[in-house]
């Protein structure tokens, strides 16, 4: 079908950009974690302002190659899960470098590598939202503080447990620097949740999510 350049001007493209792009510093994190990383209430209050940098998982699905007289056929494989990284700011508390380090002592510990053998008591799960600049409309419209603010979508992993948990460099001659690592987690999967027309909330993927957390 011919496409004609009147109906792909500049204005035709603003009016596809209604919402004015998602931006990637606009997310939030949170997480539980396993009673025995003895997380309380001011570590899990913590997570959604000292995890500085996340990430919305791939979607994977391996490849079967069929060779078929000098061609191949692809056939869909089965769907992995990449780790999940988040980059987590260190206060001087040290507060979520502590719990993610017991979290990955009580899993396998340090000096006698005995730890938790039943996943259900180190797996636990975590969500990273997608947020929105918030339902302004009009020039003089201000959002008041006791708005929500407007979640666009939801990725919630499900059995999630500490992998690798970085090193934190240490310099005398680093300057203007705050210390940060990095922690990245194995899951089961992931459920996503977002919004419809624009209308709605509703689950993409049905599963645990409920009971999960």
């Amino acid at each position: 079908m011919a496409i004609k350049h009147n109906e792909r001007s500049i204005v035709d493209f603003r009016s596809r950009m209604k919402g004015g792009g998602a931006r990637s510093n606009l997310f939030e994190v949170q997480m539980t974690f396993p009673n025995f990383a003895e997380a309380n209430t001011e570590t899990l209050n913590d997570i959604p302002f000292l995890v500085k940098a996340a990430e919305i998982p791939a979607s994977t699905i391996g490849n079967i190659p069929v060779p078929f007289r000098g061609r191949v056929l692809p056939i869909a494989g089965d769907r992995t899960f990449a780790p999940w990284t988040v980059t987590i700011i260190n206060d001087t508390n040290f507060r979520l470098r502590d719990v993610m380090e017991r979290w990955s002592d009580g899993i396998n510990d340090i000096q006698t590598a005995q730890g938790a053998t039943n996943p259900e008591d180190y797996q636990t799960t975590a969500t990273v939202l997608q947020l929105s600049r918030g339902p302004v409309k009009g020039l003089d419209r201000k959002v008041n503080s006791g708005e929500e603010i407007p979640v666009l979508r939801m990725y919630d992993f499900i059995g999630i447990y500490p992998n690798d948990i970085s090193a934190i460099p240490l310099d005398h001659g680093a300057t203007d620097t705050i210390e940060e690592f990095q922690v990245t987690f194995n899951y089961l999967y992931y459920e996503v949740r977002g919004v419809k027309d624009g209308t709605s909330s509703r689950l993409i993927d049905r599963g645990e999510t409920a009971q999960a957390t």
